[in-house]
């Protein structure tokens, strides 16, 4: 039986939401603690995570309030590490599907996530970097899909990788926050919406269903989080 869990996250932070899903789909039992990413505990970084990111995982140890952490707990970071390590607490879970061609598919699209869709986005968002990137990096992924379902067919660790990602991505263009020029959100959101990413718009809005996903995102935070963290952004890329 796994040994307690605390998790130390933020509800802004997509990196973050990715233990939370993987927890959620385990039904894990679990204490949650929202770090200020703004503002964080002094205790935060020499007690939890020497890097001071979220999300971090205290696991084992006496049963303590999460801002005072034991030393005897085994502290975890950085999300796509919790993510197996909570497929590995709970192999019932399917997070790591159990066929090894199915697992390599898996981490496969994760790594297409990772150094394709993540770069492009955040470049967009950021910097008003060209949205074909953006454009680029989700045909390819698109490519990697089944005809239908999720990233590798069964709900799994690669989707959990790129949920996160596409709902503060939705939020943004549709909210128009970020650094390129007011009204180019919208567009590109109705790109990757239309006929030319027809599947993985499916895919997206199965994402989007999934009970996991939606017990972990407060959509009306992020939203208000993203307006004042970013509110300067489109004036310093100009």
């Amino acid at each position: 039986m796994p040994e307690r869990i605390t998790l130390y996250t933020a509800k802004i932070c997509p990196f973050a939401q990715r233990a939370e899903i993987a927890l959620a789909e385990a039904k894990a039992e679990f204490k949650r603690y929202e770090i200020d990413l703004q503002n964080k505990p002094e205790w935060y970084a020499p007690k939890v995570n020497p890097a001071s990111k979220v999300p971090a995982i205290a696991y084992g140890g006496p049963d303590v309030p999460p801002d005072q952490p034991s030393p005897e707990s085994v502290k975890i970071a950085e999300s796509l590490v919790l993510v197996e390590f909570i497929a590995d607490l709970f192999p019932s879970s399917g997070i790591l599907p159990k066929d090894p061609v199915k697992r390599a598919q898996a981490r496969f699209f994760i790594e297409g996530v990772s150094s394709k869709f993540i770069p492009a986005w955040f470049g967009f968002q950021m910097r008003n970097a060209p949205a074909e990137d953006v454009y680029k990096a989700l045909e390819y992924l698109q490519s990697l899909l089944p005809e239908s379902g999720f990233a590798v067919g069964e709900f799994s660790a690669a989707d959990i990788a790129i949920a996160p990602f596409l709902a503060r991505a939705r939020v943004s263009l549709l909210n128009e926050i970020g650094a390129f020029p007011e009204g180019e959100g919208k567009k590109v959101y109705a790109e990757i919406t239309g006929s030319k990413f027809a599947r993985f718009a499916k895919y997206q809005e199965d994402l989007f269903n999934r009970e996991s996903f939606k017990a972990t995102f407060d959509e009306a935070y992020v939203t208000e989080a993203f307006r004042k963290r970013f509110a300067n952004l489109r004036d310093s890329a100009q």
